[in-house]
């Protein structure tokens, strides 16, 4: 949620900035809106006054013995009865139109994020690793992962197009993966476990920009309940609401939970193999900050999540993503992609983002810095460290061998109850 006071005071760079992301211009819609709420609020503030102060009167001109007086007062807070009403209900429904249209609008990007229209316009910042060299033709998961359990076909068959059936100890190291990513988060980068609910109510995806404008992206129950696209939804809504003590500043969370996703925008996209999946896992990280602290922190977090691949020895790049790019509560966004060498390609495995204040307004959480008697919006940042099946993939691919089989990683093997590796099965 934007600030209004911001625009009010900015609109001509609250456009530029909103031109900056693909937007069209909002300003002058948002401040016409923000003029007429604020002349009906006056209307009726300066109408209950009178009322106030003519039913005063009415006792004063009884006192008097001045009945006409009275009796004209009289009725004139009578119709002030009916005035009031109506005027409450505008400055309600121009309130509502107001915060509707601001839902709507994506948070506006840092300055230092390039323009660009699409992920082609990406800047890469630095690369990690070494890309193997194979002495064979490296092959996708989609062809090497069927014969060591991944199952595509029953998958399909259970629930319909992208969903899998894990097997055997290809679900194991699924599962040792999540483990293991949960625990170097939770005992080296010192963040707090949570298990929250994975169906969430409106307000939490509204609070986190889910909602209104990507109602469609995710699943909603029959109930009204929405299956969470990602943990960053019940994490960071769990503090909505709240004025949150300044010593508890930062707030480290994360979770490894199922998400969900109806991949509404993405037809025909990654429809092979096991990269977009409406059910999925992931590890999210979720920082609550203050605001002086959040460029620190967005470092922190990207960092945290490029400790998982560099543990794992897998070969990625980071890069920063343009305006175009973006999702659309960031104010910016770092990609991390780890090479695939069955699709000779970087692909996305995780994303870090600030989002400054723009989420903690909508949820109207604040916190009081100390020695302060105002409150403040902190801000909030979300990442993936990382997204458990995408990571799957990476190992598949790059730990492949000749054979068909796939080594495991060094790291995982204590997870693994001394399974070294992935061999066919029948």
């Amino acid at each position: 949620m934007h600030d209004i006071r911001y625009i009010r005071d900015h609109p001509e760079a609250f456009d530029a900035a909103l031109k900056r992301r693909g937007a069209e211009p909002a300003s002058a819609a948002i401040l016409d809106l923000d003029e007429r709420r604020r002349a009906v609020t006056t209307k009726a503030q300066v109408a209950q006054s009178r009322r106030n102060e003519a039913s005063k009167a009415i006792g004063q001109a009884m006192g008097k013995g001045d009945t006409e007086t009275a009796e004209a007062l009289k009725a004139e807070v009578g119709e002030l009865k009916k005035t009031l009403p109506v005027l409450e209900e505008e400055e309600r429904q121009l309130g509502a139109a107001l915060e509707n249209a601001l839902a709507i609008i994506p948070n506006l990007p840092a300055d230092d994020v390039p323009g660009g229209a699409n992920e082609d316009d990406n800047i890469e910042l630095s690369k990690w690793g070494e890309i193997p060299d194979f002495d064979f033709d490296p092959k996708e998961h989609a062809d090497i992962g069927p014969a060591l359990g991944l199952d595509f076909e029953t998958g399909a068959r259970l629930s319909g197009a992208r969903f899998t059936f894990l097997r055997g100890n290809m679900a194991r190291l699924h599962r040792a993966l999540g483990q293991w990513m949960l625990d170097r988060q939770t005992t080296e980068n010192k963040y707090t476990e949570c298990a929250p609910p994975v169906l969430v109510n409106d307000e939490a995806m509204y609070g986190t920009d889910k909602l209104p404008k990507f109602a469609e992206d995710s699943f909603q129950t029959t109930e009204g309940r929405w299956l969470i696209p990602t943990a960053e939804v019940s994490l960071t809504a769990s503090v909505q609401g709240q004025i949150i003590n300044d010593a508890a500043l930062p707030m480290r969370m994360t979770a490894l939970t199922q998400c969900f996703r109806s991949e509404a925008g993405s037809a025909g996209k990654d429809t092979r193999g096991f990269i977009r999946q409406h059910q999925f896992e992931k590890c999210e990280l979720v920082s609550i900050v203050r605001p002086e602290d959040s460029e620190a922190e967005h470092e922190r977090m990207t960092q945290c999540a490029e400790g998982i691949l560099q543990a794992l020895k897998l070969p990625y790049r980071k890069v920063l993503l343009c305006t175009g790019d973006m999702g659309f509560g960031a104010r910016r966004t770092y990609d991390l992609e780890v090479w695939l060498p069955g699709q000779a390609a970087y692909r996305e495995i995780s994303s870090c983002s600030n989002t400054g204040d723009f989420q903690a307004r909508r949820m109207n959480t604040r916190f009081k810095p100390e020695g302060e008697k105002k409150t403040v919006f902190p801000h909030t940042l979300n990442g993936s460290g990382l997204a458990v099946g995408r990571t799957l993939v990476a190992v598949l691919e790059n730990y492949q061998n000749a054979d068909g089989t796939v080594a495991i990683p060094d790291v995982l093997k204590p997870y693994m109850g001394g399974t070294e590796r992935l061999e066919p099965v029948s």
